[in-house]
C-alpha cells in the first residue's frame, strides 16, 4: 500500500486539509498506515502535480487548503485496488532480539516482551472502545467494511497479546542459577 492511496481514499471519504487528513491518520488510519504530517503535506503535492487532487484555499485562513479527489485520483485508486499485493514481510527487531537470546542466552529480555504486551493490550483497549462507540447495532456496507478492518486490527492485537504472553512464559528467569 502506498500513501498517495491511503490519502486518495481518505478524500474520497470527505474532502479534507492537510491538517484534517493528518489528523484523521493519527486517529483511525494510522493504526494501520503510518504516515507523518510533513509526508502527507508533500504526498498532497505530488498528487496535485500529478492531477490526482485539487484544492481549494479557505477564505478565512490565508495559508489552509480544502482538498478533493479529481475523476484522474479515482481512477488510479480503482487501478490500484484492482491489482494485488504479497504479505509484506514482517520486520521486528524484538523477534531478532529473541532470536540472539536463543542463540547466546542471558539477554533479560522479558522486560523488552512485557513492555509489548502492555502497548498491544492497551491498543486492543482502544480498538475496543472504538468498537462499542461505533459498530454497535445495524451497519450499512460501508459501516461492515469498516467494522471488517477494525476487527482485523482487534484480531491481530489479541494473537499478539498471546504471543507475547507465550514468551514470557517461555523466557529463563534471570534469578534461575539454572538459566
Amino acid at each position: 500500500m502506498s500513501l498517495p492511496h491511503a490519502l486518495l481514499t481518505s478524500l474520497l471519504e470527505r474532502p479534507s486539509s492537510g491538517y484534517d487528513l493528518a489528523r484523521r491518520f493519527d486517529s483511525s488510519i494510522g493504526y494501520y498506515w503510518r504516515a507523518s504530517h510533513q509526508q502527507i503535506y508533500r504526498e498532497l503535492a505530488r498528487m496535485e502535480d500529478a492531477g490526482w487532487i485539487s484544492s481549494d484555499e479557505v477564505a478565512e485562513h490565508a495559508r489552509k487548503r480544502i482538498h478533493r479527489c479529481l475523476p484522474a485520483g479515482e481512477a488510479e485508486l480503482r487501478r490500484w485496488a484492482a491489482t494485488g499485493d504479497p504479505i509484506p514481510a514482517q520486520r521486528d527487531p524484538l523477534l531478532i532480539r529473541l532470536r540472539a537470546e536463543a542463540a547466546i542466552g542471558g539477554l533479560g529480555l522479558e522486560s523488552q516482551v512485557a513492555q509489548r504486551l502492555a502497548e498491544h493490550e492497551s491498543r486492543l483497549t482502544a480498538y475496543r472502545a472504538i468498537e462499542a462507540r461505533d459498530f454497535a447495532g445495524d451497519l450499512d456496507r460501508r459501516g461492515r467494511v469498516q467494522y471488517a478492518i477494525l476487527r482485523a486490527g482487534i484480531m491481530t492485537e489479541e494473537s499478539w497479546i498471546e504471543w507475547c504472553q507465550m514468551a514470557l512464559a517461555t523466557l529463563p528467569d534471570p534469578t534461575d542459577a539454572d538459566a
